[in-house]
């Protein structure tokens, strides 16, 4: 199978991982040779319940035995995404009430960034530099990473950057700005959090010049940082809301949601201003349902912030220079790219699943599964500090 991989599917990197994978279940990952793998990286914080949680299997079951995809994304009403979307609604502040459903997180990010677009009537977008919102053309655009970017010039036109947590750079927004695309918490650069009320004063700042604030929260949503959504940390509301990854348990979706009002000029002039054919798919809007329920009926949003405690109690070390992030959102931030580098591969023959971040070298990714357990975190604690004892220092 692995000559097979490397020869019929399109590789992203030249040196993949390349794990066999029999099965998952909780928070491991077998092999075909029958080996579990402890997971502290959840699918890139995907599986936000673990692999195959039992709840999600169940809804995805039932509403695959009814019917699947039926039509293009609203045409038809159907249950399981009416159901989800009148719930996050309710979970949601004012004015964030209404959904558009897609495919992806970077999708989501497209068609956040044509909503502002078509209700401002404005042009400019501003980014963060070193933010990562996805891979499309529109996402790369906005991506603070010119590294990733140059090689697929030219990209979409009036995007300007400013810097995360720097005040000053706040007056860049201005009349002509049609949007500000901030991570809520920055994740390929680190996990770095908004300080010093950074998101307010942006929020402030919208406000008076009239341009749209748009909060990705792709990676931190859904339970990950101990509140539902991570803006509830800081005080801010976005105008648009940016949603994908672990809202699901695990399968491939995304949205962006704002006010009714604004949603709907995406319906007129032109109409059928976002199109997608298998947005809002019932099987997937069953899992997002089944997923959102999970957690919030549960005391999971809770326990993150006390597992959080955990990790940062065990994970001490003097080749540990400092533990950024959030919740179960977190990167062990190393002195020099070559001993995170090796922590994640010995880590890995040692049967605990790690992985890197995009923009920051140093760092070392944690963010497991919500549902991991203390025991989970002890164990796989217990062997990166047995690899960093390892090491030479």
């Amino acid at each position: 199978m692995k000559k097979d991989y490397f020869k019929y599917q399109a590789q992203t990197s030249a040196h993949p991982l390349a794990l066999e994978i029999s099965h998952a279940k909780g928070s491991y990952i077998y092999d075909t040779k029958g080996k579990a793998h402890l997971d502290f990286v959840a699918g890139v914080s995907a599986c936000s319940l673990g692999h195959c949680h039992p709840r999600v299997v169940t809804a995805i079951q039932e509403q695959a035995q009814k019917y699947m995809h039926v039509m293009v994304y609203g045409e038809y009403i159907q249950e399981p995404a009416v159901a989800y979307t009148k719930l996050l609604a309710n979970l949601l502040p004012a004015p964030l009430e209404t959904t558009y459903l897609v495919n992806s997180g970077t999708e989501a990010i497209e068609g956040a960034l044509k909503l502002a677009r078509r209700f401002t009537g404005r042009s400019e977008i501003l980014s963060a530099k070193n933010a990562y919102h996805g891979n499309t053309m529109g996402s790369l655009s906005i991506m603070g990473y010119e590294e990733r970017k140059r090689a697929f010039r030219p990209l979409i036109p009036d995007v300007g950057f400013i810097r995360f947590n720097v005040e000053r750079d706040v007056l860049s927004i201005t009349e002509k700005t049609a949007a500000v695309v901030l991570e809520t918490i920055q994740g390929g650069a680190g996990f770095i959090l908004p300080e010093n009320g950074y998101l307010k004063k942006v929020r402030e700042r919208c406000n008076e010049v009239g341009a749209m604030l748009i909060l990705d929260e792709i990676q931190p949503g859904f339970g990950r940082t101990g509140k539902l959504f991570a803006f509830e940390h800081y005080d801010c509301v976005p105008d648009i809301l940016v949603l994908g990854k672990g809202m699901a348990g695990g399968m491939p979706v995304g949205a962006f949601v704002a006010s009714h009002h604004m949603m709907q000029s995406l319906t007129e002039k032109p109409k059928l201003g976002h199109i997608t054919t298998f947005g809002g798919n019932p099987v997937i809007a069953a899992a997002c349902l089944a997923t959102l329920q999970e957690i919030t009926e549960s005391n999971l949003i809770q326990e993150t912030l006390e597992k959080e405690a955990l990790f940062r109690n065990l994970l001490q070390h003097t080749l540990i220079k400092e533990i950024r992030g959030k919740g179960l959102m977190l990167a062990l931030i190393m002195e020099k790219p070559e001993t995170a580098n090796e922590v994640i591969l010995k880590c890995a023959e040692k049967g605990l699943i790690l992985f890197w971040l995009l923009f920051e070298p140093n760092a070392i990714r944690i963010s497991p599964p919500l549902t991991i357990s203390s025991q989970e975190i002890k164990l796989g604690c217990g062997l990166i500090l047995e690899v960093l004892n390892g090491l030479k220092q």
